[in-house]
């Protein structure tokens, strides 16, 4: 997420490698057509076989809510139409998805959220970039996003995180980024059965699904808005901290009031470290230290 520039086609992202969507060609609300009908048969196959891996591998390591939408969702044969969808989760939670050109400023995401619209990106990856991907593309976003939507309590506080961003400078955005990192892309759940992933970043990455539940190496703590908003996150490597929901209402009341009272409550604290724990944290399992993966994640 970044700075709001007055036009996509003038989004200049403050990035090494810069950004492959063609932003150029996006409407005034950054939104793309989908453009279902150009995607190649080899780009159908890819998606494919992307998403019979990851589908074996979050069978044991994801909420029962993702996999029961993922099951409904039946994306498996190929890049699902966007639009055909959005009728099924308008019909659920009310939310509809938008392709995109890709990443976008936080204005215009928060924008989306606050009116139940969840950006996609519209290309999918590369056939070398199948374990590792710099941009989340289309995989990423739907398989790994979309099927939380569908659980109603998740939804709702999507929705309110997008409006509290709103409220927010840009100091507070950047605090609010981390909320977003560490329980949408990287949350776990509690569950009868034991920690569940939900997190996009981590379903939709075969190695992460695997680390981020089963691996002695990183930190477990239960989840706690200040917490998460005083803590830095890497995004070279898995995470050396996850965090746990006791359920995904924790999520809509971490957002239900407005967010400048807590983050202005932090103000003149040091950030902490992904690793670090702290007297407060509810542990429920000390990592035994890093085990880095440079280039891993996000796949």
């Amino acid at each position: 997420m970044f700075a709001r520039p007055d036009t996509a086609a003038a989004f200049t992202p403050p990035t090494s490698h810069g950004l492959r969507g063609d932003y150029a060609a996006a409407a005034p609300d950054w939104t793309v057509p989908q453009a279902w009908a150009d995607y190649t048969p080899a780009e159908h196959d890819r998606w494919r076989r992307l998403h019979a891996r990851q589908a074996e591998v979050t069978a044991a390591h994801a909420s029962p809510a993702f996999l029961h939408a993922l099951h409904g969702l039946d994306a498996s044969g190929g890049i699902p139409r966007l639009e055909a969808v959005s009728e099924a989760l308008d019909k659920a939670t009310g939310w509809r998805l938008v392709a995109v050109p890709g990443l976008l400023p936080d204005g215009v995401f928060f924008s989306l959220l606050a009116e139940r619209r969840f950006p996609v990106t519209r290309w999918l990856r590369e056939e070398h970039e199948l374990d590792y991907i710099v941009e989340p593309d289309v995989f990423h976003d739907f398989y790994g996003h979309v099927p939380m939507l569908f659980e109603p309590a998740f939804a709702e506080g999507m929705q309110v995180y997008g409006a509290r961003g709103l409220e927010l400078d840009e100091a507070g955005a950047k605090r609010l980024a981390r909320l977003y990192w560490y329980v949408v892309e990287f949350g776990l759940e509690r569950t009868a059965e034991g920690l569940k992933a939900f997190g996009a970043g981590i379903l939709s990455s075969s190695a992460e699904t695997m680390f981020a539940v089963t691996d002695p190496s990183p930190n477990r703590v239960g989840f706690d808005l200040q917490r998460v908003l005083r803590t830095d996150y890497r995004i070279d490597d898995f995470q050396e901290t996850y965090f746990v929901l006791d359920r995904f209402d924790d999520l809509l009341r971490a957002v239900e009031r407005p967010l400048g009272p807590a983050i202005e409550c932090l103000r003149g604290l040091p950030d902490l470290e992904p690793h670090a724990l702290i007297a407060s944290d509810r542990v429920i399992t000390r990592g035994r230290g890093p085990r880095l993966h440079p280039q891993a994640p996000h796949a």
